[in-house]
C-alpha cells in the first residue's frame, strides 16, 4: 500500500505566499499619497483602457496591482457590496474600513482554502469633506492581512525601494503638483521620472461635495507635471 504524499501546513502556506509575491512583484508599482487636496493615487500604467484605479463609492477609491482579471473581479464585488449597503442603510454607513475588512476576509479565505492564491494587492482609500481633513488608506495583502497606512502607501513592484525614497522626500501637506511630481519620480527607473503617457492618476478631492473621485489626465496632467 502506497503512503499518501505529505506536505506540512507550514510549507504549504510558505509556497502559496512565495507564489503570490512573485506574481505581484512582476507587476508595475502603484502609490497613494496624502496631500493638501486629498488622496492622490499614481500608477505606473501606460494602458489607456485597462485601469488600476477606480471609484468604489462617493468618497472611496480602489486601486490594485497584480493579476488584472483577479483584482477586477474584486473591484466589481466591492462596488456591489457598497451599493447594496448604501441602499439598505445609509450612504454614510459605507466606509473604506468596512470594505477593506470585506476584501481581507475574501483574500484570506482564498489564500487558506484554495489551491492558488490571488496574485493581488489592494488599496482602499477614503477622504473626508473640506471641513474634515482626515484620510484613510488600507493596504490589503494577498493573504488577507490589512495595514492601516499613514501619509503614503506603496503596492507591488519595487515597493521597498519606493518606500525608502518616499521616507526621504515626502512632506505632509504637499501641494497636488508636488505630490504628483514626487510620485512620478519615485515610480521611475534609474532616477528618471515617468512621463504623462506612462501614468494613470486619480485624486480623491476633499473639496468636492459628494463624489470625491476624479481622474487627472490630458492637459491637466501635463500642466501639473510641468
Amino acid at each position: 500500500m502506497s503512503m499518501p504524499f505529505y506536505v506540512s501546513p507550514e510549507q504549504v502556506m510558505k509556497d502559496r505566499a512565495d507564489y503570490a509575491r512573485k506574481g505581484i512583484a512582476r507587476g508595475r508599482s502603484l502609490i497613494a499619497l496624502e496631500c493638501a487636496a486629498g488622496v492622490l493615487i499614481v500608477a505606473d500604467n501606460p494602458s489607456r483602457t485597462l485601469s488600476k484605479i477606480s471609484e468604489i463609492y462617493d468618497r472611496i477609491a480602489f486601486a490594485a496591482v497584480g493579476k488584472y482579471n483577479e483584482f477586477q473581479m474584486l473591484r466589481v464585488a466591492g462596488v456591489r457590496h457598497a451599493d447594496m449597503k448604501g441602499f439598505s442603510y445609509s450612504r454614510e454607513d459605507v466606509s473604506a474600513k468596512e470594505l477593506a475588512n470585506a476584501y481581507a476576509q475574501t483574500l484570506g479565505q482564498v489564500f487558506t482554502h484554495e489551491m492558488k492564491p490571488y496574485e493581488v494587492e489592494l488599496l482602499v482609500a477614503e477622504v473626508g469633506s473640506a471641513d474634515d481633513d482626515h484620510a484613510e488608506m488600507y493596504h490589503v495583502l494577498y493573504d488577507g492581512v490589512v495595514m492601516d497606512e499613514q501619509d503614503y502607501s506603496v503596492l507591488g513592484g519595487q515597493a521597498e525601494q519606493i518606500v525608502e525614497a518616499l521616507k526621504a522626500e515626502y512632506q505632509a501637506g504637499m501641494s497636488l503638483a508636488d505630490a504628483l511630481k514626487l510620485g512620478a519620480k519615485v515610480l521611475g527607473a534609474d532616477e528618471a521620472s515617468l512621463t504623462a503617457d506612462q501614468l494613470e492618476v486619480a485624486l480623491l478631492d476633499r473639496s468636492r461635495v459628494r463624489r470625491a473621485f476624479r481622474r487627472i489626465k490630458g492637459d491637466e496632467l501635463n500642466a501639473l507635471l510641468a
